[in-house]
């Protein structure tokens, strides 16, 4: 099962709003056979697997074992039932991760496979898979976007000087890392105080396998007709969420320049925060990459939205009372209320340190 969550993972980014999945088959300690979903409206992990067994084996499949991340599809989609191949295939056993929260398989996978009298086991790895399948199961079971925070900051927890000057904290070995999140995900979304400050792109460079929406949270509509995300609306698409005290001639300007505008009439930022997210969920976004300001984050960190974290460390201090840091807000009352992250991995990149993990209460 652990290799069917590497082989999953090879198709994060190109199958959304599919999940990343990935298949093994086995006869006694012999792999048979391996499959992956590669892209959205493709074959399943299950079908690829199934397609490579060798033709020499394929009549000893009663003794093999097929092992899935997520349990296979029962109905007709983008491509036939998973089930159906396992029957026709002859395999005796089918061990699954876990269930698919979907409304259309929500177990009849199993039930469908355990009828036909393969024994099915449940529940092997569950813990790993769940949290390379997080991003799916939020989506299904919340119809909201998986939110990543990312930032590159001092040693002394700042993202930019007195003067907002940012460029550049971090090593290139590490926005190349971060250039790489940017190619996999639905949207990157940043503060209008970030857009004026940085002018920057939002895009991948080079492009991965997703062109994300770039979205800027700007109320009073200050976005500039000539800023980069402007300009670039052809390269990708810019979404621009304003408030109901949006100036009119300026949201006029930006639609004539081709960005797409979401004008929401709820009274607060984190009302229209909450309403954008719902959105983006209706669109079939599920990755979310949040690039800042602080005041962002820390508006999604407060309401417990953030879902994973992407740090980057570098060595160096700024210092300056009025120097910003990553996550404002509100925050912590007390340490202990501080949140923690789990499945924590650190890097060295560079002079940079590299730290990702999962915030606990979401997995």
């Amino acid at each position: 099962m652990s290799r069917a969550c590497e082989l999953a993972m090879l198709g994060q980014g190109s199958v959304e709003p599919n999940p990343p999945v990935g298949c093994v088959i086995v006869r006694g300690d012999k792999i048979l056979a391996e499959g992956y979903h590669t892209g959205f409206g493709q074959s399943h992990a299950e079908i690829m697997a199934l397609e490579k067994i060798p033709a020499g084996e394929k009549d000893e499949l009663k003794q093999a074992s097929l092992y899935v991340t997520l349990e296979p599809c029962c109905h007709h989609g983008k491509t036939p039932p998973c089930t159906e191949a396992i029957l026709q295939s002859g395999i005796g056993r089918v061990v699954i991760a876990i269930p698919d929260p979907s409304p259309n398989v929500a177990g009849k996978g199993i039930e469908q496979l355990r009828q036909a009298g393969i024994k099915v086991e449940v529940g092997v790895s569950e813990d790993l898979v769940r949290q390379h399948l997080g991003p799916y199961l939020k989506f299904v079971e919340q119809g909201l976007p998986w939110i990543i925070a990312k930032w590159a900051m001092t040693l002394d927890g700042k993202i930019a000087t007195r003067t907002k000057d940012s460029q550049w904290i971090s090593t290139k070995e590490s926005r190349r890392i971060a250039h790489q999140l940017r190619g996999r995900v639905d949207g990157i979304m940043v503060g209008i105080n970030t857009a004026l400050a940085d002018d920057p792109l939002l895009t991948a460079r080079p492009a991965g396998p997703r062109t994300a929406t770039r979205i800027v949270l700007d109320s009073t509509a200050r976005l500039p007709v000539d800023s980069q995300l402007v300009r670039s609306v052809d390269q990708a698409p810019t979404l621009v969420v304003v408030g109901p005290q949006a100036n009119d001639a300026a949201v006029r300007c930006l639609k004539n320049a081709g960005v797409e505008l979401f004008c929401s009439t709820a009274p607060s930022p984190e009302d229209r925060l909450r309403e954008l997210l719902e959105e983006l969920g209706r669109r079939d976004m599920t990755t979310l990459l949040v690039e800042g300001g602080g005041a962002v984050l820390g508006s999604l960190f407060d309401s417990g939205s953030i879902d994973e974290v992407h740090a980057f460390i570098a060595p160096i201090i700024v210092g300056g009372t009025n120097a910003p840091t990553a996550v404002a807000g509100n925050g912590a009352i007390r340490i202990s209320d501080a949140l923690g992250l789990e499945d924590v991995t650190w890097r060295t990149i560079g002079s940079d340190q590299y730290v990702h993990g999962l915030v606990a209460f979401s997995k």
